[in-house]
């Protein structure tokens, strides 16, 4: 592709997608589509000879599109939003130009630099200490998965050597993200050898239960060695008490991981500070900028104050990377298992410079309000429960009456293309959630919901 083409088709391309951004709602935010239909309809070969880009945008445009669940639509309730904002989407493009790799400092000073700038403006605005070291990975699975693994490393540096898991045990709450449990697998924790802690009847985590259950795997002879506290659990957005965690934590030598993926930009406004209450005093922390502070997908932050723990877990340098040492450049491949790094820093530092704090606030202070009032409507509603406590932007919630009218109505809502739900499973109920965080959601769209989900539900 010359330059000048590639200039006529980026032009068309961006204004596609900026009339796609001022109004997706022509389309479906679910795709009306069955398995495997897209396949069918795609060659099974690629070509042999190259095609015209106008060729390829046409299957985009009749065949891509029509199959896209639209996580970038204003009806988009379900899961955690993970929308991306113009400035963030301008950020990526150029990053994709300049096609950084920032494994090293040297192969790509401005990635590494900037990424550290970045997340310590993001740190100064989430009233996080100052000294920690933070690091961008593509999703909170990931950095969990670092953080359990940097836990290990401090718990049994021999591990890294010897391998197994040497009777190390993990707590977690029982509401916590399904990462958490994955990451133990990865590592060779185990299954058996992760805690689910129960939790209180606003499904925070029983501080008791978890001391008891350290205190009984010690009586057995095994090793306590990290604790996660979930900042906004995946179900309902509870807050575990992580203050009281840390104290455990402390008292035990547990490393200390809170799990603020979700929630943990909303401590950005200053009434909400409280929620990262007891972080201050973790190991490490993970925040998700693609989910609520409108970056595109994938970006992950990890925060620790023992940098020199993850490296030692990780760090691993053949003939061909070493490089001079100078205690100013940071080679962020020796704090986790990438190697290779995109430029991931620079489309953040594009949306934090372009809405500004003020302008981040405004928009999920208006999310919480409209998830406030939307609990107060159901409240109302006679015909519906809510079945859990809404302190941010995710209200769950369900028809009075079997599960199976439950799903009955989830799907019927679904089906119309209006808006997308998910549901999860309380107290053994199938349950509805709204997850307002679309950067493109409105009240009306909220309100609109509301009414489409009353019209369709039995009398």
């Amino acid at each position: 592709m010359s330059p000048e083409e590639f200039r006529k088709t980026g032009h068309e391309l961006v204004d596609w997608i900026a009339g796609y951004l001022a109004n997706p709602e022509i389309y479906p935010v679910l795709p009306r589509i069955k398995p495997g239909e897209l396949a069918q309809n795609l060659p099974s070969c690629a070509p042999e000879e190259g095609e015209p880009i106008e060729t390829i945008l046409e299957d985009f445009r009749h065949r891509i599109l029509p199959a896209s669940t639209l996580w970038n639509h204003p009806g988009f309730l379900a899961y955690f939003a993970t929308s991306s904002s113009a400035p963030g989407i301008l950020g990526e493009m150029l990053a994709a130009a300049l096609n950084s790799n920032g494994m090293l400092w040297k192969t790509s000073p401005a990635a590494t630099e900037l990424e550290q700038i970045t997340l310590d403006w993001l740190r100064k605005w989430l009233g996080l200490p100052e000294g920690l070291f933070g690091i961008i990975y593509d999703t909170a699975s990931t950095s969990t998965l670092h953080a359990i693994a940097a836990a290990r490393e401090l718990a049994d540096p021999e591990v890294r050597v010897a391998g197994g898991s040497r009777g190390l045990v993990l707590y977690t709450s029982e509401q916590s993200h399904s990462s958490i449990e994955k990451g133990a697998i990865a590592l060779g924790i185990g299954q058996q050898n992760v805690r689910k802690i129960p939790v209180d009847r606003e499904f925070r985590m029983e501080t008791a239960a978890l001391e008891n259950a350290v205190k009984s795997d010690l009586a057995k002879g095994l090793r306590p060695f990290c604790v996660v506290s979930t900042v906004g659990t995946t179900s309902t957005t509870s807050i575990d008490p992580t203050p009281a965690i840390a104290e455990i934590a402390e008292r035990y030598g547990l490393w200390l991981h809170v799990d603020a993926a979700y929630a943990g930009t909303a401590a950005i406004l200053p009434e909400y500070r409280y929620i990262l209450g007891g972080a201050e005093r973790a190991d490490s922390l993970v925040l998700n900028p693609h989910k609520w502070l409108f970056t595109p997908l994938d970006l992950s932050v990890l925060y620790t104050r023992r940098p020199e723990i993850l490296k030692r877990a990780f760090s691993l340098v053949p003939a061909y990377l070493e490089n001079a040492e100078d205690g100013r450049a940071v080679n962020y491949m020796d704090y986790g298992v990438p190697l290779g790094r995109r430029f991931r820093a620079l489309k953040l530092w594009f949306v934090m410079r372009s809405f500004g704090r003020e302008g981040i606030c405004r928009v999920i202070r208006a999310q919480i309000d409209w998830a406030r009032e939307l609990a107060t409507q159901i409240d109302a509603e006679p015909r519906f429960e809510r079945v859990a406590p809404a302190p941010l932007s995710v209200v769950c919630f369900r028809l009075r009456g079997a599960d199976q009218q439950n799903r009955e109505l989830l799907d019927r809502v679904n089906a119309i293309g209006e808006i997308f739900l998910s549901h999860t499973v309380l107290h053994g109920r199938f349950v509805l959630r709204i997850a307002i965080g679309n950067l493109m959601t409105t009240r009306a769209h909220v309100q609109n919901a509301w009414e489409l989900i009353r019209a369709l539900a039995p009398p």
